[in-house]
């Protein structure tokens, strides 16, 4: 899915930039994917992807962790930390200004 959303950002990026069309369809371009990216369902559908990523994260770490055991670096394990305890205090935003609903 990510190669796909990589390969039609491509598109519409090489379209952009090489339309003849002029300003005028460059703006219409534009407030399509506006409209596009402030549709509820478009958000919804980012944020719970997001969510699923932090949760495989999680659990790669874990699956990770067991078979690294204590030869995990001190500086990965106080970032995982960190992390967790940012998530569980309530914060409502990670590091790109999505929501963690």
């Amino acid at each position: 899915m990510r190669y796909r959303l990589t390969f039609v950002a491509g598109l519409v990026l090489g379209y952009v930039l090489g339309t003849r069309a002029g300003r005028e369809r460059y703006e219409q371009l534009k407030k399509s994917a506006r409209q596009v990216a402030q549709n509820p369902a478009v958000r919804n559908t980012a944020e719970s992807a997001a969510q699923q990523g932090r949760q495989f994260a999680g659990k790669a770490y874990h699956a990770v962790s067991a078979k690294v055991g204590e030869r995990m670096p001190d500086s990965v394990t106080d970032r995982v930390r960190t992390l967790r305890a940012r998530n569980t205090d309530g914060a409502g935003a990670d590091d790109w200004g999505t929501s963690n609903t």
